[in-house]
């Protein structure tokens, strides 16, 4: 028997709307079906889900609430032993699927890792994900393991821990172990190459961004003159494949601890020449003006980069820094089925 069709002959039988979790206990007590996965509630839920969703009105389940399916027709029931549930809010805002992820497994576990089709079928039973793929747990595992792989190359601690066979888990909750102490020694290291950029001298550091900005793909770059460049260190054009060339004016700011101002941001945008756009790098941040003024509607946007992302950017170009690597063995991730 199907999982959809022991569902369905669990539901009949018990008359009443039912937590996905107990119809498939039921359904494995009852030898109605059978499953060797280590969370088979899981697969039957994002099963009865996709049915739903691709059968519309003319699906054999409706579902009454997180995780509560019901057969189509059966009458609006709370499940059996729970207190009457309050009606789902519609306009449920829509979350990507790495931010349901980590707030499924902030919320919902008591820091345990969850397997990633789990995680998919809370999500979509919660109305967090918007999707209309046919396998949004693949989908889900696909950019977890993705967002992985890209903080890692970043120098960073991802936000999530992959802990084999499909398991997941948050890496906030972490305190010891072998990733925790790489994250310590790696923000150490982030932390020097910092302050050696506000160490250097302001004409180093500015012809140091040059440099920085060619790896990055900008191209006829040129360090301005002290004088008469009305506060524009760097010119250059950043070039993205064969056919989009931006003209680019970029000012340095070595600071300490002074954030960036909304005048500054101004007089960046003032110092612009025709068809240019502006950027500002700074050693420090950017206030909550700077910010808005940046993006202001009714004028040229300003890109900005405060002394984290300059540090981010150093650390994938491995400019100043170099990366190690060791062979670490871990059991191999179970393959997403598609």
């Amino acid at each position: 028997m199907s999982a959809l069709s022991a569902a369905e002959r669990v539901l009949r039988e018990e008359g009443s709307a039912m937590k996905c979790r107990e119809i498939c206990r039921l359904a494995l007590d009852r030898k109605y079906w059978q499953s060797n996965g280590k969370t088979p509630w899981a697969t039957m839920g994002a099963q009865l889900y996709s049915h739903i969703r691709t059968r519309g009105a003319a699906a054999r389940f409706v579902q009454q609430g997180p995780e509560t399916f019901a057969l189509n027709g059966m009458p609006a029931r709370s499940p059996k032993g729970s207190a009457p549930r309050k009606p789902k809010l519609e306009g449920q805002k829509k979350l990507s699927f790495t931010q349901a992820a980590e707030k499924i497994l902030s919320e919902r576990t008591k820091k345990e890792p969850m397997h990633y089709r789990e995680i998919t079928q809370i999500a979509l039973s919660l109305g967090l994900l918007d999707t209309k793929g046919q396998t949004p747990e693949a989908t889900m595992y696909a950019q977890i393991l993705t967002e992985i792989r890209r903080y890692r190359a970043r120098g960073e601690q991802p936000r999530f821990v992959q802990h084999g066979r499909g398991l997941v888990s948050l890496s906030a909750w972490m305190g010891h172990g072998l990733t925790f102490d790489i994250e310590q020694h790696n923000k150490k290291v982030r932390g020097r190459l910092l302050q050696g950029l506000i160490k250097m001298k302001a004409e180093e550091f500015e012809h140091f961004i040059s440099e920085l900005l060619a790896k990055i793909g900008f191209e006829e770059l040129k360090v301005t003159q002290f004088s008469g460049d009305r506060g524009i260190d760097v010119r250059g054009t950043l070039a993205v494949g064969e056919s989009i060339r931006l003209k680019m004016a970029v000012q340095v700011k070595k600071w300490a601890t002074r954030n960036v101002r909304s005048p500054d941001v101004r007089d960046v945008r003032g110092s612009l020449g025709a068809h240019e756009r502006g950027l500002i790098i700074t050693t420090s941040n950017f206030g909550k003006g700077a910010r808005e003024e940046a993006t202001r509607a009714d004028a040229v946007p300003i890109a900005l980069m405060n002394g984290e992302q300059l540090v981010v950017l150093m650390v994938q170009h491995e400019v100043m820094v170099r990366r190690q690597s060791h062979d670490i063995l871990e059991i191999e991730e179970e393959t997403p089925s598609v």
